[in-house]
């Protein structure tokens, strides 16, 4: 039978997380959420309690644990302040493991240390105006200059959008997936043997001159969380700043969209599951008509559906990660546990306000939060429809 109990390690972890995210997170969330600050003091604890390090091995500086750990991390963090939940996520699956999965030894030995222990902050720059899943949109360029007796360098001109942990006093470099030449197809691919873009992907440290991280945006929600448009401008890197195999850059990111999908779900579900938390608590104790509201059938149903949305959106990540830990295919199930989660986490926010009525619309309350934070979920890491679309495509549709 399938057993979806935590291990006594996982069930350790998850515990200390969520008394982290109740104890020292949760009182400092409206104040950086209303300042749009950046928790600079989260990130160091969580520097010191491993959060950053928990896939990294124990040689590069991390804890030597697994992907599922983190998701556990996130979960718990994601009921209280989705800003420092994705602050993690996006450290860890953007900024670390590329250059994990894809880094040669010395970027390896180079750049995870600081990261794994939450001193650095990477980030990974995909999306442009006019591209973001469409690999083909990508129009930021990366030109190798061998000109000269010395080393070759990359030349990068273009911009990027929307990009995570992008400009903080800690960030160190972005990985930036950029057209590096063309490649003609063969036959059997594309009849009329057309070409298409090689992209790859390169690290662009912070500080590098033409390369600048523009104005912060001014979001709906993740208040807390680092977002900036880049731009390059003739910005050059050492040719040995090529991240893996030249023109593996796209198909390389989309396994990491891989598995920050089932990071993201389980971010997702920690919100889903705190609306109903804070729902439960509230209706216990307000008062209307000489009773509590969570004697009211009405509420009892809307709070118990909230339950079963994140419940199912639990199931749903547990699964594949465990297919993901097994070494087995888990696109589709990171995709489905991508989809349901982030729509059980924007659904349950809309009840929550519900459920509070007037106090839900104050935007220093929690359930105010997770209803500005939560719409981001359906679009950020692959929309609703890209999810959508990969499903179908596995049915054969």
């Amino acid at each position: 039978m399938v057993d979806f109990q935590l291990s006594e390690e996982h069930q350790d972890l998850s515990d200390t997380v969520r008394a982290f995210a109740d104890e020292v997170v949760a009182p400092v969330s409206a104040k950086h959420d209303e300042e749009h600050s950046f928790p600079y003091e989260i990130v160091a604890q969580m520097g010191e309690m491993g959060l950053f390090g928990l896939p990294i091995p124990e040689e590069y500086g991390g804890m030597g644990g697994d992907y599922f750990a983190l998701a556990l991390a996130l979960e718990q963090l994601g009921r209280v302040d989705q800003s420092v939940a994705i602050t993690l996520e996006a450290g860890v699956s953007l900024g670390e493991m590329p250059i994990y999965r894809f880094g040669s030894d010395a970027q390896k030995e180079a750049l995870l240390p600081d990261l794994a222990a939450g001193k650095a902050l990477g980030g990974f720059g995909l999306t442009e105006p006019g591209g973001g899943s469409d690999a083909g949109g990508t129009a930021t360029t990366a030109r190798l200059d061998t000109a000269g007796d010395g080393p070759g360098e990359w030349v990068i001109n273009g911009s990027k959008e929307f990009i995570t942990n992008s400009g903080t006093d800690i960030t160190t470099f972005v990985t930036v997936t950029a057209v590096t030449g063309t490649v003609t197809t063969n036959a059997g691919a594309r009849p009329d043997g057309s070409s298409r873009k090689e992209i790859s992907t390169i690290i662009v440290p912070t500080g590098t001159p033409g390369f600048r991280a523009e104005k912060a945006y001014n979001k709906v929600g993740w208040n807390a969380s680092d977002t900036h448009p880049l731009s390059f401008k003739d910005a050059r890197v050492p040719e040995e700043n090529l991240l893996g195999t030249r023109g593996r850059g796209y198909a390389n990111f989309l396994s990491i969209l891989d598995e920050g999908r089932i990071a993201i779900a389980a971010l997702a579900t920690g919100a889903a599951q705190g609306c109903v938390d804070l729902s439960v608590k509230y209706a216990k104790e307000r008062t209307a008509f000489g009773t509590n509201i969570g004697k009211h059938q009405a509420i009892q149903f809307k709070i118990a559906r909230m339950q079963a949305r994140a419940h199912t959106a639990r199931l749903a990540y547990y699964a594949a990660a465990a297919k993901m830990l097994a070494g087995k295919p888990f696109k589709t199930e990171a995709a489905i546990a991508k989809l349901v989660a982030g729509e059980a986490a924007m659904d349950n926010a809309r009840d929550a306000t519900q459920v509070f009525g007037g106090y839900g619309f104050i935007n220093e309350s929690a359930v105010a939060r997770h209803y500005r934070d939560s719409k981001i979920l359906e679009i950020g890491e692959g929309t609703t429809e890209v999810q959508l679309m990969l499903i179908a495509r596995e049915l054969g549709l």
